[in-house]
């Protein structure tokens, strides 16, 4: 089975919750960014990631717009069901934007990356790095392999939501003050251009069903394929 989650940020609660006690072995686990337990490379955190490489079931994630992107890019890159993946430890990866992984019979792609609400603020504490805005090779080489593949998916992750269900949450909740990106008009075209089943994003800190096909997930964690929570 395929299951997916909102943004950790490094708290390690999150993956030891009994609901995760369902997951069996072979089942995928896809974080929709800012994983968070990549940020100092100490002992610590190595030896956590160790531990959940060596789950029964694997863990996959995207990056968001808090991620350590040297540590993250020292890793060699290989592949891994059909697309470019950091393979951190035993069943943990990192799966890299723009690609499309095969995984129990279902397409799915992949896009991390995004640009935090609070850039202003991080530049000027020297808090931020370019590495999460993806590059303009990083948005041709999705297009390009969505376009190899018949603009045919089951599920698609990303961090960030495509353009018209950013605008619909931020008319929906005047509690959210979300910055419309060029990355969200990006995902806007491909949303149009897509054939998809479910497209799940993490970057609202929310778990709210928008649509059959859009959901933003936070702390629940779902059936990838049918979108129901665990």
């Amino acid at each position: 089975m395929i299951y997916v989650t909102g943004d950790t940020h490094g708290d390690r609660k999150r993956l030891s919750r009994m609901a995760l006690r369902k997951l069996k072995e072979g089942d995928t686990l896809i974080i929709c960014g800012d994983f968070g337990f990549m940020w100092s490379g100490n002992r610590s955190e190595q030896r956590f990631l160790r531990a959940l490489g060596k789950r029964k079931y694997n863990i996959c994630f995207i990056d968001g717009t808090h991620e350590n992107f040297d540590l993250l890019n020292d890793y060699e890159i290989s592949q891994w069901n059909g697309g470019k993946v950091h393979k951190i430890y035993g069943n943990l990866y990192h799966l890299l934007r723009g690609q499309i992984f095969e995984i129990e019979g279902k397409k799915i792609f992949t896009m991390g990356g995004g640009e935090s609400s609070d850039i202003d603020i991080r530049r000027d504490v020297n808090a931020w790095s370019k590495g999460e805005i993806p590059t303009q090779e990083e948005l041709l080489e999705g297009a390009e392999n969505l376009e190899i593949a018949g603009y045919d998916m089951d599920i698609i992750v990303t961090h960030e939501p495509p353009l018209k269900v950013k605008s619909f949450l931020n008319l929906n909740d005047d509690n959210l003050m979300l910055r419309v990106t060029a990355l969200n008009a990006y995902f806007e075209e491909l949303s149009g251009n897509c054939r998809f089943k479910k497209w799940y994003f993490g970057s609202i800190h929310t778990d709210k069903y928008i649509s059959e096909t859009h959901r933003a997930v936070f702390r629940d964690i779902v059936n990838g394929v049918t979108g129901e929570k665990i």
